[in-house]
């Protein structure tokens, strides 16, 4: 079988890695599109042994980059969550880690005016997934985005140049509002990860903040937010019993008509996380935690499988819920607030803490922004080489 060839960019940003394409250089056939993203990460086998990704849901990721035609917009950017060993091409959530790398991309690839002696860049750019803006902050060395520093960053081992991205009124993206079933609410479901099976009334926070996200307590889970990622890996019943819990809100939401295709169709939204509150824990890597380090503690699940780290939307998305009256996750932070000014969340998750800004409007009850730190490193370009579904290699001028 012959193959054709794709201009493509491989970034890591924050604790994420993905394909990046111009828009200009992908085909107009939104099928050969697909084709080329899932070809490219090797999404058919979970190992993704035959492309680029990395076999975890934050390396099986693509994303699109064209100029905005939005008025103070520089470019427009696409994300897409691709499958672990199956066909799964989803539009529908965004990456927060790979933001940063987005305004890496657009210095780099000039698709943003800069001067040699510049010491940082504002990129602004629309999320089409989510319909708001981004400002990211890019460090500048000789007109291209800094790589390295001093920033460190948990999940990655080397430092580097710290930029910040800012999300703009970040609520009801996908939804319409931030609470689109309320603070809190109940469902019914077989607590599977105990040795009954028993319909058990379950509460839960539905956030639609960045990407949607569903919170429960850990401890409906039997766990108490301290466990390594591969003790809970083991609890295959807990797993399933998360997956359900998502599935069944994604109907709620109406992502889903029910929840085998919210398993089959919608895997990347909502997302699910449990938390807890504040405790001395282990790391990944063995360092301690304390309780006084961190307001809340969490856990999350990406595609089916335990999350490595926390991703970025989630982590976004948790501090503003933190801040939510009635919310699980305001319940169990650490941290309140009684002024209408920004206000720093940290959030202990499986590989360390993380500090988000979040300024909340306490009298409208709206998010008016949140925002982080990151790193970012363009790790290669070139021309990424798709076999041809057909034998003839598709004009993709």
């Amino acid at each position: 079988m012959s193959q054709f060839t794709v201009p493509c960019v491989i970034y890591r940003g924050g604790t994420s890695r993905g394909l990046f394409f111009h828009e200009k250089d992908l085909p107009a056939d939104h099928e050969l599109r697909k084709w080329i993203f899932l070809k490219g990460v090797g999404s058919e086998d979970a190992s993704h042994i035959n492309g680029l990704g990395g076999a975890s849901s934050h390396t099986s990721k693509a994303v699109v980059i064209s100029p905005s035609e939005r008025e103070d917009i520089d470019i427009d950017y696409t994300f897409i969550q691709l499958g672990l060993g199956d066909q799964t091409v989803d539009l529908e959530g965004t990456c927060g880690n790979l933001m940063a790398a987005v305004g890496a991309y657009a210095v780099d690839e000039q698709l943003v005016p800069v001067r040699r002696n510049d010491r940082s860049k504002v990129v602004r750019v629309w999320s089409t997934n989510m319909n708001f803006e981004l400002r990211i902050h890019v460090p500048l060395i000789e007109g291209r985005a800094k790589v390295t520093g001093s920033y460190k960053m948990p999940g990655v081992h080397d430092k580097g140049a710290k930029y910040v991205v800012e999300i703009i009124n970040p609520g009801g993206g996908k939804t319409g509002e931030t609470l689109p079933l309320g603070a809190q609410n109940k469902l019914s479901i077989g607590n599977r990860s105990t040795s009954s099976h028993t319909p058990t009334d379950i509460e839960y926070s539905m956030v639609d903040l960045i990407n949607p996200f569903v919170y429960i307590r850990a401890t409906v889970l039997e766990l108490n937010g301290t466990e390594l990622n591969q003790e809970v890996s083991l609890r295959v019943e807990a797993l399933r019993s998360l997956e359900d819990i998502r599935a069944e809100v994604a109907v709620q939401c109406g992502f889903a008509q029910d929840q085998r295709e919210a398993k089959e169709k919608s895997k990347a939204i909502p997302k699910i996380a449990y938390v807890a509150p504040p405790q001395d824990y282990l790391t990944s890597n063995g360092s301690l935690i304390s309780k006084s380090d961190h307001d809340i503690l969490t856990r999350m699940t990406s595609m089916g499988r335990m999350h490595r780290s926390f991703a970025v939307s989630g982590l976004l998305n948790l501090a503003a819920a933190c801040l939510i009256p009635g919310t699980i996750p305001y319940q169990l932070c650490q941290k309140k607030i009684a002024e209408n000014v920004p206000v720093v969340i940290r959030i202990g998750h499986p590989e360390g803490v993380i500090a988000i800004l979040v300024d909340y409007d306490r009298k409208t009850g709206q998010v008016r922004s949140v925002g982080l730190e990151r790193t970012a490193r363009r790790i290669m370009g070139g021309d990424l080489f798709i076999p041809d579904r057909t034998g003839i290699s598709p004009n993709i001028e």
